[in-house]
């Protein structure tokens, strides 16, 4: 009974510290735009000496839109619309506060969306 409880302190002591973990999500329409903005966080990120999980492509949202292209009648008659967000994903691990304080700073280009966590 003695060796149980030893093997379970082991086991106890043997598991790591969680990490702190900076999550970013970063939303565009347009994805040239925000590939480079991603990039430009990332290099931005391993200056100062951070861990980067990523940049993760997430799945891309569709949305559709059909209007009558008359006003009256000619139901048949129609026209489709469609608007992309295309996302990516960024975990900074183990953020310093000069990490934080650089992101803050950064200046992207108008259109590209940023949602930050800790």
């Amino acid at each position: 009974m003695a060796k149980a409880a030893v093997k379970i302190k082991t086991k106890e002591a043997a598991e790591p510290e969680e990490k702190q973990k900076l999550r970013i999500r970063v939303r565009a329409y347009d994805h040239k735009i925000l590939d480079s903005s991603v990039k430009q966080i990332v290099d931005t990120a391993i200056r100062y000496g951070s861990e980067i999980m990523g940049p993760v492509p997430l799945p891309t949202e569709i949305r559709k839109y059909t209007v009558n292209r008359s006003t009256f009648v000619h139901k048949n008659a129609r026209e489709q619309f469609e608007m992309r967000v295309h996302r990516r994903l960024i975990d900074v691990l183990n953020p310093t506060p000069k990490v934080i304080e650089a992101m803050t700073n950064l200046n992207l280009p108008a259109g590209v969306d940023i949602e930050v966590k800790m």
